[in-house]
């Protein structure tokens, strides 16, 4: 046996199988000097891609449904157009490598789509760059790492928040990583799956990779390889523990979240995809607090169309039914990068576009996704939330364009319903302006993770830092008073939305300070309604 530690950032206990996840490295196109071992790997590459399609379109068509797996079923397609193999067996029968030929005949296909009138086949120019470049890196990537069936505990040196989007969330029984912090995207997922997790291990990956059992102890912070007789029967106790108290909290399922003096809390979910609301529901969520629309954007090559975000929003909002459901505008930026934007490369990407920022200068991304939004709305009870807001005509202009668009709709015929308008306070000039801002929103969100990074000037990111990333801070608790005090006065709900919003040390001083709703991991939300429910504030 082999143990060690790692900073936790979520209880609980997992014993399985250990995967490590390796980052694909890439290697450069080489011609073999065989045209019949370029031809072959080509055709392998084209066959391995057609596998990777299958199986991202079967979980396309259960999680967005069949229309919007279509896109990819046009990619599955493309490996069989015979003007684009042809293409590519005569560049290889020239001597250029098969990755090349790949990407150099997909390139010119997609000129010739982007050239046509029509804008469905225009679209398909991004379809084919998207499957030439699948098909490259099979052809150029090694040292990936392919996932067992079954469930396993994911070990990797860190994950982007674009590598999680892409990872199969039932299956994962904890991550353990060597980097990242307690506020890392990577903490956040484990958060919202309500599993175990481990920051900051000490926990080399070559010996992991050769292990028959791994375990994870989310309390202690510790991890095993191979764990000797006497803890694993330890650590299954614990664990049996753990489901003990989660049955009991099945009490509290169904009933309202009110203290025993009378003040009541609306306790809501945060989620990234439709997935992640079924999760929701099962978590007995009230509503949805934070629907990170960036999880839409992320781990994919092109933007999402309107389309694709309509039949996003649509079914979290048919899901929900009558409960209400905030979505935050697309939060792109700072540790959240995707190179299709062909955004600048930024010193200090969390002090630069980011947010409603980047919203409000590309009207072309802005446009689509609020479109989508007012047309799903006419599904459900929606509410739109802006990020990253530091003064009030940022949310006057977004709020106008809003506007039209929703008088755009209607001249077209589609239905909408009125979509209310609210600010996720996240910067300190947001919370100092808290009474000018509560004049023009709905409502307001408190974002802790960033109020925190921005008030102390700490980057959250930085695991060197943690013993300086403090939440709780005076000068945090004072800006949230001030907060829910601007909106109380204004006659506005006030919610968290924040890895705070689960924190049981913080529960009853929100109480106090006037907030209405709290918003969280599914899996939080009947611990955090049986401490309100017992509490006397």
């Amino acid at each position: 046996m082999k143990q060690g530690y790692g900073l936790p950032v979520f209880p609980g206990v997992a014993i399985g199988n250990a995967v490590v996840y390796r980052k694909a490295q890439r290697k450069t196109a080489v011609f073999s000097g065989d045209f019949a071992i370029e031809q072959a790997k080509f055709d392998d590459a084209c066959k391995e891609a057609k596998e990777q399609l299958s199986k991202i379109y079967e979980k396309a068509k259960e999680e967005l449904g069949e229309e919007q797996a279509a896109i990819v079923e046009v990619q599955m397609l493309m490996l069989d157009d015979l003007d684009y193999l042809e293409s590519v067996a005569s560049e290889i029968a020239s001597g250029v490598a098969a990755a090349t030929a790949a990407l150099e005949c997909g390139e010119m296909m997609a000129q010739v789509f982007a050239n046509l009138d029509d804008e469905y086949m225009r679209g398909r120019a991004a379809d084919i760059r998207d499957v030439s470049q699948r098909v490259a890196n099979i052809l150029c990537c090694t040292d990936g790492f392919s996932l067992p069936d079954g469930y396993f505990i994911l070990v990797a040196e860190d994950l982007a928040p674009s590598e999680t989007i892409q990872l199969p969330r039932e299956r994962i029984l904890a991550f353990v990583t060597q980097k990242g912090s307690s506020s890392s995207h990577t903490a956040i997922l484990a958060r919202t799956l309500n599993i175990p997790s481990l920051v900051q291990s000490d926990i080399c990956l070559d010996e992991v990779s050769k292990c028959d059992v791994f375990a994870v102890d989310g309390f202690t912070g510790n991890w095993y390889i191979d764990p000797d007789e006497d803890t694993l029967s330890a650590l299954k106790k614990k664990q049996a523990e753990v489901q003990v108290d989660k049955e009991a909290l099945e009490v509290y399922r169904g009933k309202k979240s009110i203290t025993k003096t009378g003040k009541e809390v609306l306790l809501c979910a945060n989620i990234g995809c439709p997935k992640d609301a079924e999760a929701a529901v099962a978590g007995d969520a009230q509503g949805i607090g934070l629907m990170r629309s960036e999880f839409l954007y992320l781990g994919r090559d092109n933007l999402p169309t309107e389309e694709e975000l309509f039949e996003a929003y649509k079914k979290v909002a048919e899901i929900m039914g009558d409960k209400p459901v905030v979505i935050r505008t697309l939060d792109i930026g700072a540790d959240k990068q995707v190179s299709y934007m062909g955004l600048d490369k930024e010193e200090n990407p969390a002090l630069g576009l980011r947010g409603l920022r980047i919203c409000l200068t590309r009207e072309d991304i802005f446009r689509p996704q609020l479109r989508a939004i007012y047309r799903a709305s006419a599904y459900g009870n929606l509410n739109i939330m802006f990020p990253m807001v530091a003064s009030v005509w940022e949310l006057q202009e977004s709020k106008a364009l809003c506007d039209e668009i929703r008088k755009e709709l209607q001249s077209e015929g589609i239905p909408t319903k009125d979509v209310p308008i609210g600010v996720m306070i996240e910067t300190p000039a947001a919370a100092v302006l808290a009474h000018e801002l509560a004049k023009e929103a709905a409502f307001f969100s408190v974002g802790t993770n960033d109020l925190t990074q921005y008030t102390l000037a700490v980057d959250r990111q930085n695991a060197k830092l943690d013993k300086f990333y403090d939440p709780y801070h005076p000068a945090i608790t004072a800006l949230l008073s001030h907060i829910a005090k601007a909106a109380n006065e204004a006659g506005i709900w006030a919610g968290i939305c924040g890895e705070l919003g689960a924190d049981a040390k913080m529960t009853e001083k929100f109480l106090q300070m006037g907030y209405t709703e709290l918003s969280m991991a599914p899996g939080r939300i009947l611990e955090t309604r049986k401490l309100i429910c017992e509490s006397e504030v």
